[in-house]
């Protein structure tokens, strides 16, 4: 690897870039790091200033040329068992430690060491950076910076989102859309249990339905093979509700999502959420006309569905050297790209999310060095 590349990712992973926090001090490091090669950055913040996504171009700014994609926040460490500072990169046994290292400050340092040396060259098609602030909360920040491009005279040919592939193409990742039911009862004294509705029962009745729901798809729903698993995924993830033992709670309120596949319309997903929303509160109605499990989306993005003959994912292919290509159990901004902006979209970079998100999180010396060379080859092919 570069000794470029390691010390940019020694920069980067030094800002404490939670999603809870301001990103703004990497992202002036990346300003003045680009504007002292000559290179204009364009800065998209968010309502109150405190976040930002930026976008450059290095070359000529009368076409399309290629995008590489990467969000500057990351996870938070508490609660987590880390050997040392999460915040200072450390190197053992050719594993370089640090929060963000694989999600994903290592493509983030190679890319800016890629425009270093795009600094110096004289590209025929432009090479563009964006970052952007808040991914890990479910791709919010990149909309302002597409709402931008969208009006932007010429837009990337194509888009390349680092993420953590291990440098194999990635052509899809499911959609998703996160969810709030708020499940509505009658309160009364837990002695008289029966003369009220109790809004726990409500929500526990409408987890059996999603549960159905899972084994449904699950046993016919549409299904690809590509993916871990090959079917779209229904989940709770919390349930909160009642406020003291002897109380009937009148509220209860569960978060959930579904992850679909491509060929499922999440329109349709939610249609039947709904409808078993509405299957379990009709019986109590007549009795305890409150009595609702009311849905409400929270977030949503688009999963990605890129053919694996488009000419994105043979380009790509040919700057890995491999014709390894996979589908990701994660999401990524690249389907906001390719759905809002119409830009072909695969999804490569270095390392695994098996080593992101945890303590000790790592990628890969080696791995920094692949990813060095593919900007290398991508440089090559710009200018030639």
């Amino acid at each position: 690897m570069s000794a470029r590349s390691l010390d940019l990712l020694d920069r980067l992973v030094a800002f404490p870039t939670v999603s809870s926090a301001s990103n703004r001090e990497l992202i002036a490091f990346v300003e003045a790091f680009l504007a002292a090669r000559g290179i204009e950055a364009m800065l998209v913040p968010n309502a109150d200033g405190t976040k930002a996504n930026l976008f450059a171009t290095i070359g000529p700014r009368d076409t399309g040329g290629v995008m590489l994609s990467g969000h500057t926040d990351v996870v938070p460490v508490e609660g987590q068992a880390w050997s040392g500072d999460p915040f200072r990169l450390r190197e053992v046994g050719g594993r370089l430690l640090g929060r963000g290292t694989t999600d994903m400050k290592g493509f983030l340092a190679c890319a800016l060491a890629a425009a270093d040396r795009a600094a110096r060259m004289e590209l025929a098609l432009p090479l563009h950076l964006a970052l952007s602030y808040d991914e890990e909360i479910g791709c919010i920040g990149v909309r302002g910076l597409i709402d931008a491009l969208a009006l932007a005279p010429f837009r990337p040919q194509m888009a390349i989102i680092g993420e953590p592939t291990a440098m194999a193409v990635a052509t899809g990742h499911k959609g998703k859309t996160a969810l709030r039911a708020l499940c509505c009862g009658r309160e009364a004294h837990s002695a008289l249990a029966p003369t009220a509705l109790n809004a726990i029962h409500l929500a526990a009745a409408f987890v059996d339905k999603i549960r159905a729901r899972q084994a449904l798809y699950a046993r016919g729903g549409a299904r690809d093979a590509a993916y871990d698993v090959p079917y779209s995924t229904f989940h709770v993830g919390r349930i909160a509700g009642g406020t003291a033992l002897n109380i009937v709670p009148n509220a209860c309120t569960l978060e959930l999502e579904f992850r679909n596949l491509a060929e499922d319309d999440p329109a349709t997903l939610l249609a039947e959420l709904e409808a078993d929303a509405e299957a379990v509160a009709l019986p109590w109605t007549a009795a305890f006309p409150e009595a609702a499990v009311k849905l409400e989306a929270t977030n949503s993005y688009p999963g990605l569905a890129t053919a694996d003959d488009a000419p994105v994912v043979d380009f790509t292919r040919s700057l890995t050297g491999s014709n390894a290509r996979m589908k990701l159990a994660f999401g990524t901004e690249g389907g906001l790209f390719q759905s809002r902006l119409s830009i072909p979209t695969v999804v490569c970079g270095p390392g695994s999310m098996d080593q992101g998100h945890k303590p000790d999180e790592w990628v890969a010396r080696d791995q920094i060095a692949a990813c060095d060379h593919f900007m290398d080859a991508l440089l090559a092919r710009l200018s030639a």
